[in-house]
């Protein structure tokens, strides 16, 4: 687990609280921004299959650092945002970019013999990008999700320009477990590899989201 900064914390102790807090909180953005979110493990499973939760921390909603009024700047309230993680699997349904470069992945996962969005990757390295082309092939007529549009992201009226591709592809994902109320990853999913050793029946099944 990442600690946080030591250096003089014993001077801020004799420093007034409020001074105090804002300092730590500088601290904690320049740690953040450095070295990314402080991971805590929450189990004993190896890093590559255990579930994380991650802080980060920012500006508290609504926060404003300068007053409407008096144009005085007014410190920032921090909170740390939590979110759960974990390593899944997926099945890649189609893309977007040109098939020998893909740019992104749309991902699925099957729900009673069809083919169901789970939720996008985010855009793909190079080296990523140039592996997941060598192992896919243009979907053949019948895909499940033709005349489909796919928005590119949560909350945008903005569509994907994806090409479909022959649900065969099997891809290790890191997410974020929120989910929308369709039951989709509310957050892009991170591509750790393709999994050409697994098939789309070994992938779990899609579960909507609970009500």
């Amino acid at each position: 687990m990442k600690s946080l900064p030591q250096e003089g914390r014993h001077d801020e102790l004799k420093r007034p609280p409020r001074e105090c807090l804002l300092s730590c909180g500088s601290i904690l953005r320049a740690h953040c921004r450095a070295t990314g979110p402080i991971c805590n493990p929450i189990d004993g499973r190896p890093p590559s299959l255990r579930p994380q939760r991650c802080f980060a921390a920012t500006p508290a909603s609504g926060s404003r650092t300068r007053s409407e009024e008096t144009g005085i700047a007014r410190p920032q309230i921090l909170r740390l945002h939590q979110q759960a993680h974990e390593t899944t699997e997926a099945i890649v349904g189609a893309v977007t970019g040109p098939l020998t470069a893909p740019r992104g992945l749309l991902l699925g996962r099957y729900d009673d013999g069809r083919l169901q969005y789970t939720g996008r990757a985010t855009t793909l390295t190079r080296t990523a990008s140039a592996t997941v082309a060598g192992q896919l092939a243009s979907a053949q007529h019948g895909h499940p999700w033709t005349g489909w549009s796919f928005s590119a992201g949560w909350g945008s009226r903005e569509t994907l320009n994806a090409t479909l591709m022959e649900p065969e592809l099997v891809v290790e994902v890191g997410v974020d477990v929120a989910r929308d109320a369709a039951g989709r990853w509310r957050h892009p999913a991170r591509l750790h590899r393709a999994r050409p050793d697994l098939s789309p029946a070994d992938v779990p099944r899609w579960t909507s989201a609970p009500h």
